[in-house]
Order: C-alpha cells, then structure tokens, then sequence
C-alpha cells in the first residue's frame, strides 16, 4: 500500500478502492495460475521464482511463503506423495497449492478431498464429537 501512496495511485477513498479490485483481481488470477502450473507438474523451482517476481512486497513474499510451508506440512500428512519432494524448501502458497490438488488426485476446478478412513476410525470421531471429514 506504501508503494502505491507513494507512486500517487492511491490518492482518496475512490482511488483506493479501484486499486484494491485491481489487485484482487490480477492477484488471484496469477495464483490461480501458478497452482494450476504446480498441479500440471510444471517445474516447481522456476514456479516459485514466478511468485516471488511477481509479489513486490517484502511482506507478502514472507507470508506466502509462510503459508506454503503450514500446507506442505499438513498436505504431506493428508496426502503422502512423493510430489511433495520436488518443491523448494519454503515454497510460495500458490505453488504448494497445486501440489497439494496433484498429491490428492482432484481433477481441475475442485479441490482434494480428505483422505479416506476406515470405518472404525469414523465411528470413533464421530463418538468423540468430531464429526469432520466423516462420511
């Protein structure tokens, strides 16, 4: 935001609303793209390297990065695959995201499911009053 400030294309209430749509939109179309990339097996080093040039931002590089690595840590648990390998060691949260729909197997536009458990193991969630991922 202090870039723009600065550069004047955030100057009232106006202008900093049609940034922020900018944003959004160029912003999630790039990480809809990086994770369709990632999910397609595109080379994940040169993957991440495209999100860090296209996130200016200290911060933001940071905490995608920082979500990247939470995704891997669950997604290598929820869907053991040795896709998981190939990613850089703090990956960007959109590369890790296309990793995560290729390990679960999920064809294009839905996301990967939890994995499968037995029965017994339902039984006993749902007796503990944890009713999540039952089927």
């Amino acid at each position: 935001m202090e870039q723009a400030i600065a550069a004047g294309l955030v100057r009232d209430p106006s202008s900093l609303a049609a940034f922020l749509l900018r944003r959004l939109t160029t912003s999630g179309a790039v990480a809809a793209g990086l994770a369709a990339a990632a999910c397609d097996g595109g080379d994940l080093a040169a993957l991440d390297a495209e999100a860090d040039a296209r996130t200016p931002s200290p911060a933001l590089r940071a905490a995608s990065r920082q979500q990247g690595r939470g995704l891997v840590r669950v997604g290598r648990r929820a869907w053991p695959s040795p896709l998981w390998d190939a990613l850089p060691a703090a990956p960007h949260h959109p590369v890790a995201l296309g990793v995560a729909a290729a390990a679960g197997a999920c064809p294009p536009g839905t996301p990967p499911r939890p994995p499968r458990t037995s029965r017994s193991a339902a039984r006993r969630r749902r007796r503990s009053g944890c009713s999540r991922w039952t089927r």
